[in-house]
């Protein structure tokens, strides 16, 4: 018996990097997934090799969130794991010369998005359910240029705690996973180039005590540590950090 069978799970942003790889442990373990993205190919594709379920939505937009909602509610019912992990990085910008565009493309996804999902699916989640949200350190640091991606993943635990606090009379858990520097497309899709991209990546190796870049699945298979209620039944409102000891 698989830990998840008969359970339906959904991961927004499920067509690569962490998404992808959770969506990729949760079918192995037995659950049935819808993954969620941007790019109808890219999900499709992502979809079919997984062997999971696609729904084309963007989580900045409302009314993705709700069609997303109605498709579930009416052909599978009830949800049991929820991982929202879709987010964009944005660009490495200053305060002082922060465009209005990358300020609100960024809260739009990581916390509106992330926010208003959660919101809708709560009166979807089987009593006992769990939440993920994919936060990242960032959330208690504050390194230059990095203001909005820092505060919209600061709020992101803000709202995961309270949800905990309010969940908690359903056993519906809420937690919150936060990496590192972690080997995904993020940084490509930000814009950078190979070169840059590698020697960032250096420099970030040289920053963590392990000496090496975290992985998809590591965060993966934490996601389902937190999801599997044999094993964490007690844990709601916590951030579990996983960053080889970078924050230390």
């Amino acid at each position: 018996m698989k830990k998840f069978n008969n359970k339906l799970a959904i991961v927004t942003g499920g067509n690569s990097g962490i998404g992808y790889a959770t969506a990729k442990e949760l079918i192995e373990e037995g659950a049935k997934v819808i993954i969620t993205g941007r790019r109808k190919e890219a999900v499709e594709k992502a979809a079919e090799e997984l062997g999971a379920i696609p729904f084309v939505a963007d989580q900045a937009n409302l009314d993705d969130i709700d069609l997303l909602k109605t498709e579930v509610e009416n052909k599978y019912g009830k949800v049991d794991i929820l991982f929202i992990n879709a987010g964009i990085t944005g660009g490495l910008i200053p305060i002082e010369n922060m465009p209005v565009e990358n300020f609100d493309s960024v809260m739009n996804i990581n916390f509106r998005g992330a926010y208003f999902t959660l919101s809708k699916f709560i009166p979807l989640l089987n009593d006992g359910a769990s939440v993920v949200m994919l936060s990242s350190i960032v959330a208690s640091t504050y390194k230059p240029n990095s203001s909005v991606y820092q505060a919209s993943k600061a709020a992101l635990n803000s709202i995961a705690k309270t949800a905990a606090a309010e969940l908690a009379p359903r056993k519906i858990r809420v937690n919150m996973v936060s990496p590192g520097p972690t080997k995904t497309e993020v940084m490509t899709k930000a814009g950078l180039d190979q070169a840059t991209l590698n020697g960032l990546n250096d420099y970030l190796i040289d920053l963590i005590p392990l000496k090496k870049m975290g992985t998809a699945e590591d965060v993966a298979k934490l996601v389902i540590y937190l999801s599997d209620d044999n094993i964490s039944s007690f844990i709601t409102g916590t951030e579990i950090i996983v960053d080889g000891g970078m924050v230390l």
